[in-house]
């Protein structure tokens, strides 16, 4: 069977195009935030993908990342095919579930569960399946190759629209046609404050001369697999999309 190598076209359906690759804490806490305001202001969201393993399919990972980063960026690059997968047997609208049984599978579990070792391994990969209600069949497509053409031309569109020095997520508002990285947040504003932050990013993504507004020291995301689940804040450095290596 031939894989398409392009991704699909704009929905104008859609208000919001999520680009989205699994394993990063900071798409899954921003995903949650816009879950939010869709149900406070009835926004449609387009899950797209973005692999950090195919963006950074040119780096070497022992010079340029802290020990683990390959292995799970390679777990995002083998959930976003079995999402490709689906994406083109079921539609788009198949996604929403995948993305939040993937994320609640591994983001929701304790710290030393030892689930980051089992990410996107096939026993893995059917439960989310399973969350989502989706047919298990859909999981070979963990080990397809001819995936990754269109997942990674996926990502270079998201990075064509904001420059490429720049991490997950990357959100388009379709309306102004407004595209950004972030909101990089550690812990999921809801209600009010949730739709407080939603007027204040796309406000200032609005205004054409808007570059950056940037710091790079980060909470621990409040994730269980973490330990973030706690009421001390505890700060870490980031650069380039990873924790400082001298830390």
């Amino acid at each position: 069977m031939t894989r398409p190598t392009e991704p699909p076209a704009r929905d104008p359906d859609c208000d919001v195009e999520f680009f989205w690759d699994p394993v990063c804490p900071f798409a899954w806490l921003t995903s949650r935030w816009l879950i939010e305001v869709s149900s406070r202001r009835e926004l449609s969201i387009d899950w797209r993908f973005i692999s950090l393993r195919l963006i950074n399919k040119d780096k070497d990972y022992d010079s340029h990342f802290p020990p683990g980063y390959e292995f799970g960026h390679t777990a995002g690059l083998r959930m976003l095919r079995v999402g490709a997968a689906i994406r083109d047997d079921l539609g788009r609208q198949a996604l929403g579930p995948v993305v939040t049984a993937y994320g609640e599978s591994y983001f929701d579990k304790p710290q030393g569960s030892g689930m980051r070792g089992r990410l996107s391994t096939p026993d893995h990969l059917l439960e989310v399946l399973d969350r989502a209600g989706l047919d298990r069949g859909f999981a070979s497509a963990a080990d397809d190759h001819g995936w990754d053409a269109m997942i990674d031309a996926e990502g270079e569109m998201a990075l064509a629209r904001t420059g490429r020095d720049v991490g997950t997520p990357i959100l388009t508002v379709t309306a102004s046609e407004q595209s950004f990285f972030g909101p990089v947040i550690s812990r999921v504003p809801m209600g009010e404050e949730a739709e407080r932050l939603w007027d204040a990013v796309t406000t200032l993504a609005s205004f054409p001369g808007f570059a950056e507004l940037k710091r790079s020291l980060r909470e621990v995301p409040r994730l269980n697999i973490l330990g973030g689940l706690t009421d001390e804040v505890v700060e870490e450095d980031w650069e380039a999309g990873h924790k400082r290596m001298d830390d």
